[in-house]
């Protein structure tokens, strides 16, 4: 593959209208759909046709194209993913935002001799569900993000694939996801994901010299907190506040999450091919305790108390919905995934209790959970979404009109109160979808300089 780009699977769509320039409607201030993304991406190809490739890179289970951009002609490879997590629409708009930067300037790509490679959306299926009422993209509350809230449950990720006695089928977009790091052999691979509610941090597949310091950096020039000890990445190794490092050596290594599902993460595929990967969080409203750096005097109280709130919340939820079990089958079939994933996330409350409660922290980093205030905040926010998340998909999963008045009733309401609470009790503040994509677009250039450039080129040959 060096100084290649990859085969074209599946002719670039057409273009509306020639295209001689670059088209001026960025979308850095927006959430772009899976249409616009395309969209854009025709117009972006056909602006810089010695630049920029598109291809098909596989297809989603409903047959929904891949789209893959390529830029620049370099002899080694980066590759960005997007839109793993149908929640997370930052992911889309950083990848196109750094798509219209190359496209502007291909500097980075000549001084870094690499071919910088965007899959603007690994999952459109999951993604085409939370953006069927659009985005709105100006004066949002975290009450109307929770109204159209849709996560897929665990075996619908495509960034997992089943691991272990390989009962299920890996999902196509898992399997061109696997056949493009097989293929193009990434240097290094950024795979961008966003949070409701808290602050940023990086997830690094090995220990990158200087990338902890930058990140930092970059995230305290735009506003935004770091959290010390996130809850995703319980067993990796903490390198510093907002920087973790995958611990257990070179190999890739399966995981298991809170439902039980066994897996194999396509951040950790590629090491077999010495890839870096570099997981990269933004929040959409920033709360600013997540950094609170000041040692707890009792953490296993702290965590006794968060622990109780996951639980009796869960609890809530169950109860909203009524001892009559065959509300569920009047759900339409378009809604069955919010209700499937819902019911998934009310179960699986006592192993992460279990998890928080069992943690051990010798030899990843010494921080152990609720150590630090700031940590604290984090786990009590996690606490809260988890439930959260569960009662607004079930209450979509009724429908409009509900099948279920009553327990319709009772589900807004908790997501009323709950959503208003996570703005109240954690001063979340809105961060602008432009210093979002920045945090992503940003670090993705300074990692891939820290990587690929000049004074590691030689030790690349």
């Amino acid at each position: 593959m060096a100084g290649q780009a990859p085969p074209v699977r599946a002719s670039t769509p057409p273009v509306r209208g020639p295209g001689p320039s670059l088209p001026p409607r960025g979308t850095a201030g927006l959430y772009p759909t899976t249409g616009e993304l395309a969209e854009r991406a025709r117009h972006l190809v056909a602006s810089r046709p010695g630049l920029l490739r598109l291809a098909a890179v596989g297809s989603s289970r409903a047959g929904r194209p891949l789209w893959l951009l390529s830029a620049g002609h370099g002899r080694r490879h980066v590759l960005t993913v997007a839109g793993a997590h149908s929640n997370e629409p930052v992911g889309g708009a950083s990848a196109l935002r750094l798509a219209e930067r190359l496209a502007l300037d291909p500097a980075p790509l000549d001084a870094l001799d690499c071919t910088w490679h965007i899959l603007f959306c690994l999952d459109p299926d999951g993604m085409s569900l939370s953006e069927r009422h659009g985005w709105p993209y100006r004066g949002w509350r975290v009450e109307r993000y929770y109204r159209h809230f849709y996560r897929q449950r665990f075996t619908c990720q495509p960034e997992f694939r089943p691991a272990g006695d390989r009962v299920r089928e890996p999902l196509p977009e898992s399997e061109a996801l696997v056949g493009l790091l097989d293929e193009l052999r990434p240097a290094v691979q950024f795979s961008l994901h966003g949070v409701e509610v808290g602050g940023t941090f990086l997830q690094l597949t090995r220990s990158v010299p200087g990338a902890a310091r930058t990140f930092r950096e970059l995230a305290g020039n735009l506003r935004i907190p770091v959290e010390y000890r996130p809850f995703d990445g319980m067993d990796w190794f903490v390198e510093g506040p907002g920087v973790l490092v995958l611990s257990g050596g070179p190999e890739p290594a399966d995981e298991r999450d809170a439902s039980g599902f066994l897996s194999e993460v396509t951040w950790t595929y590629p090491m077999r091919h010495g890839t870096v990967s570099a997981v990269i969080e933004a929040p959409m409203w920033a709360a600013d305790a997540v950094s609170d750096p000041r040692r707890t005097a009792a953490p296993e109280e702290q965590i006794a108390r968060v622990s109780r709130t996951l639980l009796e919340r869960c609890e809530q939820v169950e109860a909203a919905l009524g001892p009559d079990p065959g509300s569920r089958e009047a759900v339409p079939a378009v809604l069955l995934p919010y209700d499937a994933a819902a019911r998934e996330l009310l179960g699986v409350g006592p192993a992460i209790v279990h998890t928080w409660k069992s943690y051990l922290a010798d030899g990843l980093g010494g921080v152990g959970l609720a150590t630090t205030a700031g940590n604290s905040v984090s786990l009590d926010i996690a606490a809260r979404r988890i439930p959260l998340r569960a009662a607004a998909m079930l209450r979509q999963a009724l429908g409009e009109p509900p099948a279920d008045p009553v327990a319709a009733v009772a589900l807004d309401g908790l997501v009323r109160a709950w959503s208003r609470e996570l703005e109240t009790s954690f001063g979340a503040r809105w961060l602008p979808v432009r210093r979002q994509t920045a945090l992503h677009v940003h670090t993705m250039l300074r990692l891939a300089r820290l990587l690929l450039g000049p004074d590691t080129r030689e030790g690349a040959r």
